[in-house]
């Protein structure tokens, strides 16, 4: 099994990423620069956080434009799994993968922060090793993490069962304390918080190990 970490100038979660796959996943990870064209031979796609182009525009604006964005575009059309987080989840609403976009935190500064989270669907490829509505804690940190999307798009969300992750509490002004959602097809997943920063207890939690096992699991029944 093969994970691709893409690399944009001024990613700063992709050795984060990097070590949750190799490291506490036992997994193949490969660094994918944004000038690639091809993700030929990779089982999943990893978008990570950081300040790509250094968030100039806004956040995951110029990204997108990147010539490895057309590849991403593709992979996931094929149906297979993207993973967006932080930057990554600004990135694939700017590409158009996820509905919504990414505004500036209601405290409009940034912030750094362990804090607690529903998983609201425990059905996706992503959360099946979590209880319905169990409850975890992962890492944030960004300054443009207050999810944002119209009212029908909410209702589709709600419907479609796309909304994976919750906040407990108000973190940053995000519509419905959405931390995270997929696309209707459930192949590909945005979310503002670090599950990467979160695969150890060392780390103070080990709660988002079980989101890339989860994902290792439906890859390999989907290869049976």
């Amino acid at each position: 099994m093969k994970f691709a970490v893409l690399v944009f100038p001024g990613s700063n979660c992709d050795a984060d990423l990097y070590h949750a796959i190799e490291d506490g996943c036992h997994e193949n990870a490969e660094y994918v620069p944004y000038t690639a064209t091809s993700l030929a031979g990779f089982d999943a796609v990893l978008v990570p956080g950081g300040f790509s182009y250094g968030d100039y525009l806004r956040s995951g604006a110029i990204a997108k434009l990147a010539p490895i964005m057309t590849a991403v575009k593709a992979f996931a059309a094929a149906g297979k799994p993207v993973i967006g987080i932080c930057n990554g989840f600004q990135i694939l609403t700017e590409l158009g993968l996820l509905p919504g976009a990414l505004l500036p935190n209601r405290q409009t500064h940034f912030i750094c922060d362990t804090v607690a989270l529903n998983v609201t669907n425990a059905g996706t490829m992503f959360t099946q090793h979590y209880m319905p509505n169990e409850q975890i804690r992962l890492p944030i940190a960004h300054g443009e993490g207050n999810y944002y999307c119209d009212a029908e798009t909410l209702e589709r969300l709600k419907v479609n069962h796309q909304i994976a992750f919750t906040y407990q509490n108000d973190v940053n002004g995000s519509l419905a304390n959405i931390a995270g959602v997929t696309n209707e097809a459930g192949n590909v997943l945005g979310m503002m918080p670090h599950p990467e920063r979160a695969v150890e207890t060392l780390l103070g939690s080990d709660d988002g190990q079980r989101l890339f096992a989860a994902l290792i699991t439906s890859i390999r029944k989907g290869g049976q």
